[in-house]
């Protein structure tokens, strides 16, 4: 996984670039946030609001949002839209009976982005880690 980020990494080498990581509640937004910046996995507790920290990769300043996934906090995804550059979406591939809840808050976020964003997009890029399993978005 860290070869990716750091191949991504080298494509941005001159700015600052805004990460929001999004994802259901419990499925590891914040633990992935700490191993970022801080190298090791830490217990965490659930996300209320947010979570920022910046990450400073090869000169490369990422500030990095961990939104809370909570059902009454995904509202207020749309709120930390502005100026971000990088999205990380987090799925837990072992809430099988909630993919489908993460799929419609994918749809929602992405109709919201394109709407708004259509003009800024240029290329974009998804990628996906796994389990050895897929399913249908």
């Amino acid at each position: 996984m860290g070869i990716v980020f750091t191949k991504l990494w080298r494509l941005f080498n001159h700015q600052e670039h805004k990460v929001i990581i999004v994802g259901l509640d419990n499925a590891g937004k914040t633990t992935i946030l700490y191993q970022f910046s801080m190298n090791e996995v830490v217990h965490t507790s659930p996300t209320i609001g947010s979570n920022v920290e910046e990450i400073v990769v090869n000169n490369t300043h990422f500030l990095m949002w961990d939104i809370g996934g909570q059902e009454s906090l995904r509202s207020s995804w749309t709120t930390y839209y502005t100026n971000t550059e990088f999205v990380i979406v987090v799925v837990d591939s072992t809430d099988r009976e909630r993919i489908s809840v993460t799929k419609e808050e994918l749809y929602r976020m992405l109709a919201h982005e394109v709407s708004i964003f259509h003009q800024k997009v240029k290329r974009g890029h998804i990628i996906i880690f796994t389990e050895c399993t897929s399913y249908t978005l």
